[in-house]
């Protein structure tokens, strides 16, 4: 296969963004992408767009060709990647086997979500349709909800307090208080939100023991990268910015339905793609200096950081409260401020996980997060509960 490098990333700001169109986020962040690649690149072959609920959300469909149109880039070909909250990791894949493939040459992978056009219950409901038609959804199953159970069964199984729980959210707020593009740039007190007289209003319950400060926000917002072949003749020279190599990518999942699992702390899916794309990588979890994981509610980043190995079961939290996933710890988790402070537009979240760990590896994140002098980074995009699992591996030679 041809190698593939990430010519240019782009971004948007995530938050309230309901009075723009949809078409025009995901346009806003691709033209970020291509500013960024340079304008000696070669034209655009293909748009890849992530999304997960235009449809529902915004009456929206036919994104791709919008985005294509807003951009004048026709005749290039165009399409629309839907997998739940790991759609900005699949639509980032599908860019890169077209590349790796031969069928196209320069790709523009741009994925997002117009959430807040809705009721947070509505955006809660939409989430919720992920849940089987038929034996979950109808009995009131939402993401929260499923969150709150695996929570209490994995607080139980390895003592975890919610102290100790709430130092996760301490550092994701302080990352994202330096990331511009952050959702919630606010600093947050542990003992203000666990164990403080007045916690159980400043943090109240979402579905018990999940509490507010351990899910995400909802959030609208884009992010984009410009792919490009290696092999085109000079085209590192080309570049605007130290090239970063996409070096693996694996993806599995697991049942449909949560309870059909044998183990309900183990999520094979997670697992089972860090596996793959560390063998395509041909790297270990040892050889990881930073990782963007998805937490939509900051347990995962636990469960997930287990799973594909950089940590044992049941000592991840170990590390967050020795310090070692701090901007400056042996492993550094979610420098972007995370899912919880950056925020979580579902579609582009996988994609946002991307131009995270390409600003660490040009060292271009800003001074107070940015990572000393790594080399391999991994992203981690969550579908469902864990029923569509996207991890990518980057590295910058």
């Amino acid at each position: 296969m041809r190698k593939v490098i990430i010519a240019g990333t782009g971004h948007t700001s995530f938050g309230n963004l309901r009075k723009y169109k949809l078409s025009e986020i995901l346009a806003y962040a691709a033209l970020d992408a291509m500013e960024n690649g340079g304008n000696d690149l070669p034209p655009i072959d293909q748009v890849i767009v992530g999304n997960m609920g235009a449809g529902i959300l915004n009456h929206q469909t036919g994104v791709e060709s919008a985005v294509v149109s807003t951009l004048n880039l026709e005749p290039a070909s165009a399409e629309m990647v839907v997998n739940g909250p790991a759609s900005g990791a699949s639509a980032f894949k599908v860019g890169y086997m077209a590349i790796a493939s031969g069928m196209a040459d320069v790709v523009l992978v741009t994925a997002g979500e117009l959430m807040r056009a809705v009721t947070g219950w509505q955006a809660t409901d939409f989430v919720a349709t992920l849940t089987h038609p038929d034996i979950e959804y109808p009995y009131g199953i939402t993401l929260p909800g499923y969150a709150g159970m695996y929570l209490r069964a994995y607080m139980d199984k390895y003592n975890i307090s919610d102290e100790m729980l709430s130092s996760i959210s301490v550092r994701d707020h302080h990352n994202g208080m330096f990331n511009p593009w952050a959702h919630v740039q606010v600093e947050v007190d542990k003992e203000a939100i666990s164990s403080g007289n007045d916690a159980k209003v400043i943090n109240p319950m979402v579905a018990k023991p999940l509490r507010m400060y351990h899910t995400c926000p909802v959030s609208d917002g884009a992010a984009a990268a410009v792919l490009v072949a290696a092999d085109l003749p000079d085209i590192q020279k080309k570049l605007k910015h130290k090239p970063v190599f996409v070096s693996g990518i694996g993806s599995a999942t697991d049942t449909h339905c949560v309870h059909n699992r044998k183990d309900l702390l183990k999520l094979d899916a997670v697992r089972l793609s860090a596996e793959k794309a560390y063998k395509m990588a041909g790297v270990k979890a040892s050889d990881i200096d930073l990782a963007e994981l998805h937490d939509a509610f900051i347990f995962l980043e636990l469960c997930l950081a287990e799973e594909a190995g950089l940590f044992p079961r049941g000592k991840a939290i170990e590390a967050v409260l020795s310090g070692k996933t701090d901007i400056k710890g042996q492993i550094p988790i979610n420098p972007s401020g995370g899912l919880k402070s950056k925020g979580h537009p579902v579609g582009g979240t996988g994609m946002s996980q991307i131009y995270e760990l390409v600003k660490q590896l040009r060292g271009d994140a800003e001074k107070e997060r940015q990572v000393e002098n790594p080399k391999t980074a991994m992203a981690i995009n969550f579908g469902g509960f864990g029923n569509n699992v996207v991890t990518t591996i980057l590295q910058n030679s």
